[in-house]
């Protein structure tokens, strides 16, 4: 069980990264996988008073702040809107609404876990992540940096461009609400694309090449999923995390191409 000396909800930014600092520290979204475990902290860091809990919308982006919830991401109607509902796709089997109406967005982009539908997705994009101490980084950045407990930055939150891309998303997971096997984000601008692939059981990374240096969707995909290492776990093997690599990337580009999606 999940036990803490102190609860602090702090009134500033400043507030917050000054007290993470402290190796007894820990900055907490909605809980939803910490307090499944037995650390121990000395205090905790509550950054919900901050207003961190908005989506907002201009003319050339979205700004997801760290302390909204999956489920306004699934509902949010903007963000489906413009980027084909991938959002309330990669949320819908994450265990049901209440947990998602407790997960935070922060906490599912900055703890990297292998298993992140969010992050899968978030790759695919023109997306950035606002760091308090470290700035505005690519999210594909931040993804490639190791999580550790050293890491004392906080996450503010996630600016999403409106590049004109548009994007699929796709997963495999043994039963509805399970972890995914695998899970597959594809973007295209123009004659770019853009494919992330997460839960290889490995966390989610990103590849980028030209529709041009290609003859068809079958080779596109086949070189998409062969850039990327698999591996074997409870859920799946390496060798069946390969094979459907290739069919769903096949099968999102052909969506994204607008033709009908083979078998």
């Amino acid at each position: 069980m999940f036990r803490a000396d102190d609860y602090v909800k702090v009134s500033s930014l400043a507030e917050a990264y000054e007290l993470c600092q402290k190796r007894s520290s820990l900055v907490v979204g909605g809980m939803v996988w910490l307090k499944m475990t037995s650390v121990t902290k000395r205090t905790v860091i509550d950054l919900s008073g901050l207003g961190l809990d908005r989506i907002e919308e201009n003319d050339g982006e979205f700004s997801v702040g760290a302390m909204c919830s999956l489920r306004q991401l699934e509902t949010h109607e903007g963000l489906n809107t413009y980027f084909g509902g991938i959002f309330k796709e990669c949320t819908r089997h994450i265990v049901g609404v209440q947990m998602r109406n407790c997960a935070t967005v922060g906490g599912s982009v900055y703890g990297r876990f292998g298993f992140s539908d969010i992050l899968t997705c978030l790759l695919a994009l023109d997306a950035y992540a606002e760091l308090y101490h470290g700035g505005m980084v690519p999210v594909r950045e931040l993804a490639s940096r190791p999580a550790h407990r050293d890491d004392k930055d906080i996450l503010v939150r996630i600016v999403i461009k409106k590049d004109g891309r548009k994007a699929a998303y796709m997963s495999q997971r043994n039963s509805q609400t399970d972890f995914p096997i695998l899970a597959v984000c594809t973007a295209n601008l123009g004659n770019q694309w853009f494919v992330s692939i997460g839960a290889r059981p490995a966390k989610a990374s990103l590849i980028q090449f030209t529709e041009d240096d290609f003859d068809t969707t079958k080779e596109m995909a086949k070189q998409a999923a062969d850039a990327f290492s698999y591996g074997d776990n409870v859920r799946g093997s390496a060798e069946y995390r390969h094979s459907l690599a290739e069919v769903f990337v096949r099968r999102l580009m052909e969506r994204l191409k607008g033709r009908s999606v083979s078998r």
